[in-house]
């Protein structure tokens, strides 16, 4: 569904690309199929990446990329100076995006299945500096420690920028068109994978700095805990993602609850977003022959009855439900260079979906 040229020149790498799908998944709602075929064309992107493994004649790693939609898109820089595993690996990053903020503002349709602009987009211009310290062959754990400097400037579809929403409520802490966050990050992780089973597990910790009164002052906790077992020919898969925001919040910190990676059958954020969330996924695959497999899910999502603790509840002025369920079934074709997924699923408002994706080998 895509395609691509390398260029190697010395030890550099460059990579062009021209996707069809965003994100590696699309969904439609059942019926009308005229909508289906509408929406295929915003899902055109672009994909620019520039590799280089010895910048400075020491296995320095230098990455750039850029993806580029039709109302998105992410420029990423990133440097790496590679030290004995021990010692751990420091990374300087910079990063541009730009993208709607549907799942905070946006408006649920078509029974809750899709996201309607709200008329709020942001920018984020962040840099920052990781330290990570990845797991040796004697342990199952890995960290990263890290700080951002973070600038969100808000405008509306059109460009101009904006403090206030539709309603007329603010969309940054401070009340003006950004927000400047210094942000202090761990994350650590722990991954056990055999034959038969994995475990998953990390825990992630957001502290706002508060170097100036204009700042935010807050800690946003995010735990993932991820299990799967087989029972005989069938592989039964659970997760559970688990997160609160203490202190200050602005409405972008808050937990989007609805979409492909959240809880199925809804559109980006249209189950809800509050200052807390729990969502769960579990999925029974099964065997269909050597090329396919079989898959029934169900997928359950909650703010907690958070929503009201966001500034301006953008959620109750929407209308989202703040709870919700996706159950449906799907297969899973396996070719050499690529990975196939159709996934049919019902909200609780019975709502039907059907969300493809490729995985490229």
């Amino acid at each position: 569904m895509g395609a691509r040229k390398s260029i190697h020149a010395g030890k550099a790498k460059l990579e062009i690309g021209v996707n069809s799908l965003q994100k590696q998944c699309c969904s439609y709602t059942l019926p009308p199929l005229s909508l289906i075929i509408s929406n295929t064309l915003p899902m055109a992107i672009g994909r620019f990446c520039v590799k280089h493994n010895n910048l400075l004649g020491r296995n320095e790693m230098l990455d750039v990329s850029w993806h580029k939609g039709l109302h998105d898109s992410d420029l990423l820089i990133a440097f790496r100076r590679p030290l004995p595993l021990h010692v751990g690996q420091p990374c300087l990053t910079l990063q541009h995006e730009t993208s709607p903020e549907v799942g905070i503002h946006g408006i649920p349709t078509h029974k809750f299945s899709r996201s309607a602009s709200g008329d709020v987009r942001s920018s984020k211009f962040s840099i920052g500096f990781d330290y990570m310290d990845e797991s040796s062959s004697s342990s199952n754990w890995s960290s990263r420690t890290g700080v951002n400097l973070k600038h969100i400037h808000f405008m509306n579809d059109c460009g101009r920028s904006i403090s206030r929403d539709l309603d007329g409520f603010p969309v940054s802490f401070s009340g003006d068109s950004s927000d400047n966050i210094i942000v202090f990050k761990q994350e650590s992780k722990y991954e056990r994978i055999t034959n038969d089973r994995f475990s998953y597990l990390s825990l992630q910790m957001e502290q706002g700095i508060p170097f100036h009164t204009n700042l935010l002052t807050f800690n946003r906790l995010k735990l993932v805990a991820s299990r799967g077992l087989k029972l005989g020919p069938t592989f039964f898969s659970t997760r559970v993602t688990g997160g609160s925001i203490v202190g200050s919040i602005a409405p972008h910190l808050a937990f989007v609850i609805g979409g492909p990676d959240s809880v199925r059958g809804y559109g980006d954020g249209a189950v809800g977003s509050g200052q807390s969330c729990l969502i769960s996924r579990s999925e029974l695959i099964f065997p269909l022959n050597k090329r396919s497999e079989g898959v029934f899910f169900l997928d359950c999502g909650s703010d907690l009855r958070s929503s009201h603790r966001v500034p301006g509840n953008p959620g109750m002025r929407k209308g989202k439900p703040g709870s919700g369920f996706g159950i449906g079934c799907g297969i899973r074709l396996k070719y050499k260079l690529a990975y196939l997924t159709v996934d049919c699923v019902m909200n609780a408002f019975r709502q039907r979906m059907i969300y493809f994706g490729i995985n490229m080998a």
